[in-house]
């Protein structure tokens, strides 16, 4: 097998080598030469180029790590510190040096004085480099010739605490010691060219022997029949030949260029420019002698795809071979097809970019603008403007609100965006709609029912080169919800194919604007139900002076909700709360628990105790609606509940899973309250806790849910500091103004969560308006302490309550006196209402009851219920407050003091 394979490449390299240079195998032959060994060398070339670029930038990367390290490494600025540094520095870098794969580190001080070298001669001598870069701070590498050759170094500086440049820390090495690539391929691409060499040897010897058998084997006989074969095919092909000489005649015309090109029968011979029936760049294009490839050419009536190649590329004679193939009908097919490409394009496009919100105007938008200027060069959108609400539309194209305009320029004189139209039903829009078919207007100069509409503005139109209109429904869902008008000035005018395309580009937009109508009509009834959930107006009080503000989410209503409940005694609470979950569900379940704190409210209990009762509610709405369709649709709520008394400016909160409210103090300062964090609402099983908070007059207390300071976009940490930054510095402002601007730093133009925000400035009872007085337990008390009263109510000028407030006040005491204990306490407040309260340590209520006509007792509260506006029980930790209050007779009056 060896002797074969021996002898097969003796035989080449003979053939090889017996071939003239100027045959194809020699020529071959050489040019793989060259061509293998012009690859071996540009191989060598480049891989030692990128193993000298390698090796340089290694030894940088190296140099520049070591010094870095060195110079940030522990001991070495105390080293410098000390009276000879290269009795510590100098083992250090040695060591160093070694285990880093250097060649030397060098320590010097600023001016370039070495304290360490790998050459103990060395050391005290000027350092050979540059070193103004690095005392700037900067790392510097270069490369030198130094003390140990050619070297590539870097030049670190060493900081001290300050961050002044104390010293400098150079670092290098020998390029040569980086493993270069060169030395371990070198001898693969050797042997590689050699093997190329050795196969294109052999490829040349086969083609040889190919060649001569293709040739000079022949006989004549059979060299006859293959030319006759030759041109019996040349003229038998559905392709046009010409062959034309170097002096530009036509040599050789096949039978398909001379039907092609009508060429007379003695065509042959003539120069090109002489052929009748040709069109000039036809012409010039067979007269140059230039490379063509299917360049399109009108001859004859025909469209022509011509290809033109020189003939003397191989030794040849002069001249070019010229193939001509009828493209005509190739061309109206190759038409209608990139038409319908277009079109599926388009709707492709169109199902892409409309529809993207569930906003009516937005998704009209999007209609009008994909389709201009691919399909129109204006287009404008008219729904019914009960759409536009969420509402039905109505049956005829009456109060069509224009929506939406998109065209190639924007002085045009069609109808303007926000217009409400009425169309005739004379005009294709009215038909259109009617029908809830498309209408096609070809030429709108000369459509009278279209002129009908407003002569003045349609003649506008016209002058300004719009012609033609395609007028389609929107429909959905067996619905006509308004028209897509499409107008064309630039462009030709529309024809009744394009009629369908119009349609079918309506018909993906109309889903996509029926969903977003829906949307706002559910939306708008979410709205509409949580609003009237919400306190529509603030109830009247003296203690605070409260402003609000509630912004409904982006992708539907929620469960946030606030309240200010007046109290008795002054007191107000202040409510904020926040129902997981969004939907018609939230707000529902936000109205029950609104309406359970109201009621909660009226027993006048403490916040946690409050708290803990809406809590068990919770728990109860959840046991009582779990089911597998509904799971996890509730699962709590979080609440904050304070109150304010304007008499001591005491302020009791309690909170549940919600954030604590912030306080903005007199003097422009922000706060939050130090409020403890009981468990969400629904839990259970975890008691509420309370903190008490004295607040000056005019301080402000900031309540709000968590879509204000919670967003994707940040953390809530974040939102906090937002919070601080936009109430801080302006202890006057109006708790009105405090709420836009808290707004206006806080929320994008449409929030994702609901967000309710509540700010309240306390005022403070004056002293002359709050009257208190210990009583003893002795029935005697009694007659004294209604005097007291009369005296303090003739000061305040409320003389004409004495009677009534005497026998309020004589009931309260005496029951106190009676069935309380000690400490028994007045105190009477002088506000909207007169309030008269008699606290006792006891916790026994009393209670309203019909007292029989033998009874010698018992209608004493009954005599209070009657006297007073209104009266009721609260506990404290301390015992009981029994209070009532008067109406005073002239409020006006009170207001204006």
């Amino acid at each position: 097998m060896s002797d074969a394979s021996a002898r097969f490449r003796r035989l080449a390299w003979r053939t090889v080598v017996g071939k003239s240079p100027r045959s194809v195998a020699g020529q071959v032959f050489l040019l793989q030469v060259a061509v293998v060994g012009l690859l071996v060398l540009c191989a060598v070339l480049a891989l030692y180029l990128q193993s000298k670029r390698d090796t340089t930038t290694e030894a940088k990367r190296r140099s520049i790590a070591v010094a870095q390290t060195f110079a940030h490494s522990p001991g070495v600025e105390q080293a410098l510190r000390l009276p000879n540094p290269s009795t510590v520095l100098q083992p250090m870098t040695e060591a160093t040096r070694k285990s880093a794969g250097v060649d030397f580190i060098v320590v010097m001080d600023t001016h370039g004085i070495r304290y360490t070298h790998p050459l103990p001669s060395r050391i005290g001598k000027r350092f050979v480099g540059t070193i103004g870069p690095s005392l700037a701070g900067k790392v510097y590498t270069e490369s030198v010739h130094g003390p140990l050759g050619h070297e590539v170094q870097a030049t670190v500086p060493v900081d001290d605490y300050r961050g002044k440049v104390i010293a400098l820390v150079s670092a290098g090495l020998k390029v040569q010691r980086v493993t270069s690539a060169l030395d371990r391929q070198l001898p693969i691409i050797l042997a590689a060219g050699g093997g190329a060499l050795v196969v294109a040897t052999g490829g040349t010897a086969l083609v040889g022997r190919r060649l001569r058998r293709q040739t000079h084997s022949l006989a004549p006989d059979e060299m006859s029949r293959m030319y006759e074969h030759h041109d019996t095919v040349l003229h038998s092909v559905r392709e046009g030949v010409l062959i034309i000489g170097a002096d530009g005649r036509l040599l050789l015309a096949n039978d398909e260029a001379r039907r092609l090109l009508e060429l007379p029968s003695d065509a042959e011979g003539c120069p090109v420019g002489e052929l009748p029936g040709l069109d000039p760049a036809t012409v010039e294009l067979l007269g140059s002698g230039r490379e063509a490839s299917d360049e399109v050419h009108f001859a004859m009536g025909r469209l022509l795809a011509v290809n033109q190649r020189p003939t003397d590329g191989a030794g040849g004679p002069g001249g070019t071979v010229v193939t001509l193939r009828d493209s005509t009908e190739l061309q109206a097919v190759s038409g209608r097809a990139e038409a319908a490409r277009e079109r599926l394009e388009l709707l492709y496009d169109a199902g892409l970019c409309i529809g993207s919100t569930l906003d009516v105007v937005r998704t009209a938008d999007e209609l009008a603008r994909v389709a201009v200027p691919r399909f129109a060069d204006f287009v404008t959108v008219d729904l019914a403007d009960d759409v536009l609400h969420g509402e039905e539309p109505a049956p005829t194209a009456t109060d069509m609100r224009r929506v939406a305009v998109s065209g190639i320029r924007d002085d045009h004189p069609l109808y303007e965006q926000g217009r409400l139209i009425d169309f005739l039903p004379s005009t294709p829009q009215a038909r259109g709609y009617d029908t809830g078919h498309a209408e096609l207007v070809t030429d709108l100069a000369s459509a009278e029912g279209w002129h009908a509409q407003d002569p003045m503005r349609t003649r506008r139109i016209v002058d300004y080169g719009i012609h033609s209109l395609i007028t389609a429904p929107i429909q959905a869902r067996g619905v006509l919800l308004g028209m897509a008008h499409f107008w064309r000035a630039k462009q030709e005018p529309f024809d009744a194919e394009e009629l369908s395309l119009a349609e079918e580009l309506v018909a993906r937009a109309a889903v996509s604007i029926d969903n977003a109508r829906r949307y706002t009509r559910e939306h708008a009834l979410a709205v509409t139900l949580q609003r009237s959930l919400l306190p529509r107006a603030l109830p009247e009080q003296t203690a605070l002076d409260v402003a609000y503000r509630y912004l409904p989410a982006q992708s539907g209503v929620s469960g946030d909700w606030f309240d200010v409940i007046p109290l008795p005694g002054s007191r107000v609470a202040l409510v904020v709360g926040d129902v997981v979950g969004h939907g018609l569900h939230a707000a529902a379940t936000m109205g029950r628990l609104r309406t359970a704190v109201h009621n909660f409210s009226t027993l006048d209990l403490p916040p946690d105790e409050l708290l803990q009762h809406v809590d068990d509610l919770v728990g109860r709405i959840d046991q009582n609606e779990a089911c597998p369709e509904r799971a996890g649709e509730i699962v709590g709520a979080t609440c904050l509940y304070a109150i304010y008394d304007p008499a001591t400016r005491r302020c009791v909160m309690a909170r549940a899973g919600h954030l604590a409210p912030a306080l903005v103090h007199p003097d422009g300062s922000v706060t939050f309250a130090d409020l403890p964090a009981g468990p969400p609402l629904g839990l259970g099983g975890m008691p509420f806790q309370t903190a008490e908070l004295e607040l000056a007059e005019g301080s402000q207390l900031v309540l709000y849910t968590d879509g204000l300071v919670e967003d994707r976009a940040r953390d809530l940490d974040e939102g906090l500091e937002l919070l601080r930054g936009a109430l801080a510095g302006h202890p006057g402002r109006a708790p009105e103004e405090s709420c836009q601007a808290v707004l206006d730093q806080l929320l994008p133009e449409r929030p994702r969560d609901d967000v309710a925000l509540l700010v309240a400035r306390t005022r403070a009872l004056p002293a002359d308006r709050v009257a208190d007085w210990d009583v003893p337990r002795d029935p005697a008390a009694v007659s004294g302490m209604r005097a007291a009263v009369s005296a303090k109510l003739e000061e305040w000028g409320l003389s004409e309550l004495g009677f009534g407030m005497e026998l309020v006040l004589s009931e309260l005491i005496t029951n106190a006196i009676r069935y309380g204990s000690d400490p028994v306490h007045v105190r009477l407040i002088h506000d909207r209402t007169l309030v008269c309260e008699v606290a006792d340590g006891s916790s026994t209520s009393p209670h309203l009851r019909y007292a029989a006509t033998t009874d010698e007792g018992g209608r004493g509260l009954f005599l209070v219920s009657q006297l007073a506006e209104r009266w009721g029980t609260r506990y404290n930790p301390h015992g009981k407050v029994i209070w009532a209050e008067l109406t005073v007779p002239d409020l006006d009056a009170l207001l204006a003091d």
